[in-house]
């Protein structure tokens, strides 16, 4: 009996199995029930979609003239899908790549040679490699030499594919080439107006080939060779800079928090005032602070109305060495599903997208990121631009092609991050690669303290109120001139120059003149020049004849004497109490909490408004927990399944598995309950609030998509279906809403859908579309 692909699949042993869901972890959610439900959620055509999205081109060629030469189920071998791809003396590179589609059940194999799985056709279309139709029997023979010159031109056409003409006017050359063409069994037609260019046909036409040329290899472009250390030391300048960019804007968003606006982001005013502070294009400083935030250095405070501030996490980071505040930045870049790129476009209701915005997140960022990276560290100390990776990346993924403008974007990125130097992958570029979704931030710091050039702790005063800085700063040097100084030019050695605004800055920042002019003279390795000396004096004497404070309450009282040592006890030193007059003294603490302490010292105090007028109780407003936006945002990443879930899911599957459901006697894979979930793998509540799926996200028993690809598939299936799913997409507000939906048409990147709680149509652009889940 002939072998067939479920019985291939039955026939797999454990470890097979698992390399199987590896390669396809859409297989396991739900769990299959049974071998023959697995094999036939492989051989369907979402399934299918999935698997075949992200392959590359050579792979793609393979499989294609698979299906070409595997007319009626005609097993194949690597040698006669080399000699049809033009390259015989390719058949170990050939083999490895069925081997791997094996391993996917994508192809199977009966002992005499290789099958295609049975969805391999529905996806890969009814024309592989622009072939047409196999039909039974075998064909006329080609005699190629006996053809007209309107014959053999009509052939020529269709030879390449694709194999579907238009029949020509009546009483024309063609129409009577085409004729007779017909007669003789060359073409056939399909229907009144075309015709079709059977596949013996096409492949005698083609010498035996089924491609023009192979493309097994991926290309390599030229680019240019920068050294190593031109390299590292572009990509030290670049990560010195970003961390300076982010710690002006933590600064100034601590001294001015910037409105957030309705519908979430950043308003354009605000983006152009960060630009100006940065002293850079708005498009770099859409990426800086897109960077902070991702990071969870600042956030939006939440309050009514809501601004952007500093979170308590960038504390401590703005106390950290340089390495340490990259590594911070490069972790959260590395793991970022932001778009900055996408920042003043229009989206499809014209709105102008803006920085921090949720329309900016898109979830197959990372996922691009990781193949740009790996594009740059395949050719090591090549310069490679934006064509260069596209044309690499359009060979690993044919099918999924991603948008030009994100591989500018994230190329952008990676240089003012430092991960690529001079357009090479930098060294701590390729430790950013190598961590993968989880990078430790203490290697990523070691692997920038290699490039970084030694720190410097001096600058040389000069007398017309400039210095010179002749290295990298190092922490204290650097805060001194981020606080009292200006910078006028940076490279090798910084220039910067004091100036009347620049010190009365660092007075504010609450330095005297004379501990400003002591910090001065200990950096700098000359004396402080007189005219420096100056300005200083004169400006800290300026600066201190008017006293400007703040205070959160105060206490008044008509007798001097029940105030009297208040302001002097040590007791009381954490209510920052002043003397204002004999009868009033100010605290800078919230008048609910001035009025306790009194009441603890037996003093009976009463509150008052602004008016004089008795209050009742204050009830104190609840503090901001500036770490809460990073556990709201983050949450945690979702992992896959392990090997040994998967191995796990196998026995599930056989009917072996502690707690689950035993198979009948002699049949693996025969009808059973599924298993319930086990610690370890997977069990817990859902969004939906039901058990998790074993693979990450999920929200029921089936799994979310997210990937472009996975969320086209799951569409066109359900639109073939006739079923609803669960859509999460972006609403007008900027907020993901989750919705039930029966698609109606998809073409265009639109979806068309009904909405039946709702019983309303509405139309999607499919980039909208955060993920798809069956709803049964």
């Amino acid at each position: 009996m002939a072998v067939t692909f479920t019985e291939w699949v039955r026939t797999r042993t454990d470890d097979e199995l698992v390399t199987l869901l590896r390669a396809r972890p859409d297989l396991g959610t739900p769990s299959p029930s049974t071998l023959r439900s697995l094999a036939a959620r492989a051989a369907s055509r979402t399934s299918t979609e999935r698997a075949v999205a992200h392959l590359d081109a050579g792979t793609l060629q393979v499989l294609e003239s698979l299906l070409a030469l595997s007319d009626g189920g005609t097993p194949v071998d690597a040698a006669r899908i080399a000699a049809a791809l033009g390259a015989p003396d390719a058949v170990g590179p050939v083999a490895r790549v069925l081997d791997d589609a094996r391993d996917a059940a994508l192809v199977w194999d009966d002992g005499d040679g290789v099958h295609p799985s049975p969805g391999l056709e529905e996806v890969l279309g009814p024309y592989p490699a622009g072939l047409g139709p196999a039909r039974d029997g075998d064909g006329p023979t080609v005699d190629v030499a006996a053809l007209s010159p309107a014959a053999r031109q009509v052939l020529d056409a269709l030879t390449w594919g694709p194999p579907v003409g238009v029949v020509p006017p009546e009483g024309s050359a063609a129409r009577v080439a085409v004729d007779g063409l017909v007669t003789d069994g060359l073409l056939e037609r399909s229907d009144t107006r075309h015709v079709l260019l059977p596949r013996d046909v096409g492949l005698a036409l083609r010498d035996g080939r089924t491609h023009r040329t192979p493309d097994l290899d991926p290309p390599r472009p030229t680019g240019t060779v920068v050294p190593d250390a031109t390299v590292d030391a572009e990509a030290a300048g670049a990560a010195l800079e970003i961390v300076r960019q982010v710690a002006h804007v933590v600064v100034a968003w601590d001294d001015t928090p910037p409105s957030t606006l309705r519908a979430g982001g950043l308003a354009v005013r605000d983006l152009r005032r960060t630009a100006r502070l940065l002293e850079t294009d708005e498009a770099t400083a859409a990426t800086v602070v897109e960077l902070a935030a991702s990071a969870g250095l600042v956030a939006d405070d939440g309050d009514a109305p809501a601004s952007y501030v500093p979170t308590t996490r960038a504390d401590g980071w703005e106390e950290a060495e340089d390495a340490d505040r990259w590594a911070t930045l490069a972790t959260a870049w590395r793991r970022s599903r932001r778009t900055p790129w996408q920042v003043g476009t229009r989206d499809e209701k014209g709105t102008v997208r803006a920085p921090l915005s949720a329309d900016l997140q898109r979830p197959w960022v990372p996922r691009l990121r990781e193949q740009v990276l790996a594009v740059l560290a395949a050719q090591p100390g090549v310069a490679l631009g934006v064509d260069d990776v596209l044309e690499v990346l359009r060979w690993r993924s044919p099918r999924a092609v991603p948008p030009e403008a994100a591989v500018a974007g994230l190329l952008r990125e990676a240089a003012l991050l430092g991960v690529t130097g001079a357009g090479v992958l930098s060294s701590p570029g390729r430790a950013v690669l190598a961590a993968g979704d989880d990078p430790g931030e203490e290697d990523l710091a070691g692997a920038m303290r290699t490039v970084f050039p030694e720190e410097v702790h001096e600058f040389l005063l000069q007398g017309d109120l400039t210095g010179i800085v002749p290295g990298r700063p190092g922490p204290e040097l650097a805060r001194l001139i981020d606080q009292a100084a200006e910078v006028e030019s940076r490279g090798a050695a910084t220039t910067v120059r004091f100036t009347t605004g620049s010190v009365t800055r660092a007075l504010d920042h609450g330095s005297s003149g004379e501990d400003l002019l002591a910090e001065i003279a200990q950096r700098s390795a000359v004396p402080v020049p007189q005219p420096l000396e100056y300005l200083v004096k004169d400006t800290a004497r300026r600066h201190e004849a008017l006293r400007v404070g703040s205070a959160q309450s105060y206490v008044r009282t008509a007798d001097p004497a029940t105030l009297a040592g208040l302001a002097d006890d040590p007791r009381l030193a954490s209510l920052g109490l002043v003397r204002l007059a004999p009868t009033v003294l100010a605290a800078s603490v919230p008048a609910a909490e001035l009025h306790e302490v009194l009441r603890e010292r037996g003093l009976l105090s009463a509150l008052e408004g602004p008016d004089g007028r008795p209050l009742g109780r204050v009830r104190r407003a609840a503090r901001l927990d500036r770490d809460a936006w990073s556990r709201r945002r983050g949450g945690g990443s979702v992992r896959g399944m392990t090997d040994a879930g998967r191995r796990e899911l196998v026995a599930r599957i056989r009917g072996t598995s502690r707690g689950g459901a035993s198979a009948s006697a002699g049949s693996p894979d025969a009808g059973a309950s599924p298993a319930r979930a086990e610690p370890g793998f997977g069990s817990g509540p859902g969004r939906g609030g039901t058990a998790a799926s074993p693979f990450g996200e999920g929200d029921g028993v089936g799994r979310a998509v997210r990937e472009p690809g996975d969320v086209q598939a799951e569409l066109s299936e359900a639109l073939r279906d006739g079923r609803t799913v669960w859509v999460e997409l972006v609403g007008g507000s900027g907020a993901l809403e989750r919705r039930e939906l029966r698609p109606m048409r998809l073409e265009g990147g639109r979806l068309r859908a009904l909405d039946p709680v709702r019983e309303a149509e509405l139309t999607i652009a499919v980039h909208r579309i955060a993920s798809v889940q069956p709803t049964d």
